[in-house]
């Protein structure tokens, strides 16, 4: 099994206080997983964020390191916090204190995929996932820290861009209030995690590109933008979402002909959210 956590793609020159990570389009499906899964290689794919690491490969262009996981989401969630252990898949975790995110299968190793369909037939022994978690989160974890704290010593503030996607029936099933639903979701946890400034800009950026932007509804932000959004210090942090159809074919999780065009929309709104930097750049440096 490969051990290799992430991978970090960094700019000739950085230039930009803005990290761009994506931590749901790991595919490394290692064949020991496959075999424990009751999941073909097909479905299990269907919690991954596939291709988003490709669609903001170029952001080293504009100054800006990129940081990726290996591992799939269906292995381990890097957008929970290790505390997150499923009892009902992991053996002698307690089930007191559990929120709704493990209650659905959804914790720090996950217990189902896509429309709740599961990924074991039985348990997981706690050491296995203790295994996980310090084999790969712990490291992306630490990969994450050191590049928001590399450009919060160079510029005095740092911002992370949480890239991710999510299944167009997410947003197409939402009330539409004679509104066509967003093609992209920003989360900012309703402000706690991003200066108004930031958000703004990471906002117009989208909307400039042409595309159709909701604000934390349906999805706000999670574990990430939780842990590293912490705006009076000069740490912001906005999750995107954006709509799966826009570039891929999700029955079978492949390019779809609008990839190579899209791809380059969000190159040039890359460059625009490289291009940030918040009102007061002079926040103190977070202590860590």
């Amino acid at each position: 099994m490969s051990k290799q956590a992430f991978s970090v793609f960094s700019p000739v020159e950085l230039t930009s206080s803005v990290v761009f990570a994506s931590p749901h389009s790991g595919s490394d499906y290692d064949s020991a997983f496959l075999q424990s899964s009751i999941l073909d290689a097909q479905q299990i794919r269907s919690s991954e964020d596939a291709f988003v690491d490709q669609l903001f490969a170029d952001v080293t262009r504009f100054g800006a390191p990129l940081l990726t996981a290996q591992k799939p989401r269906a292995f381990l969630d890097l957008n929970r916090a290790t505390d997150e252990l499923d009892p009902a898949l992991i053996q002698g975790v307690s089930r007191r204190g559990q929120n709704p995110r493990i209650a659905s299968g959804l914790g720090v190793i996950p217990r189902v995929v896509a429309n709740g369909r599961a990924i074991y037939r039985g348990k997981m022994h706690q050491q296995e996932a203790q295994r996980r978690i310090q084999d790969y989160w712990h490291p992306y974890h630490t990969a994450l820290q050191g590049l928001m704290r590399q450009a919060q010593g160079r510029f005095g503030h740092s911002i992370l861009i949480d890239c991710h996607s999510m299944p167009h029936e997410a947003v197409a099933t939402l009330p539409a209030r004679g509104a066509v639903p967003p093609e992209v979701v920003l989360g900012d946890r309703f402000g706690s995690s991003a200066g108004a400034a930031v958000m703004d800009q990471v906002e117009s950026a989208f909307v400039g590109a042409g595309l159709r932007v909701a604000r934390n509804a349906p999805f706000a932000g999670a574990y990430i933008t939780r842990t590293y959004g912490r705006p009076s210090r000069g740490q912001h942090a906005v999750q995107i979402e954006i709509d799966r159809s826009l570039y891929m074919n999700e029955a079978e999780v492949r390019p779809n002909e609008d990839f190579a065009a899209f791809r380059e929309l969000l190159g040039r709104v890359a460059g625009e959210i490289a291009a940030i930097k918040p009102e007061d750049s002079n926040m103190p440096l977070a202590a860590e």
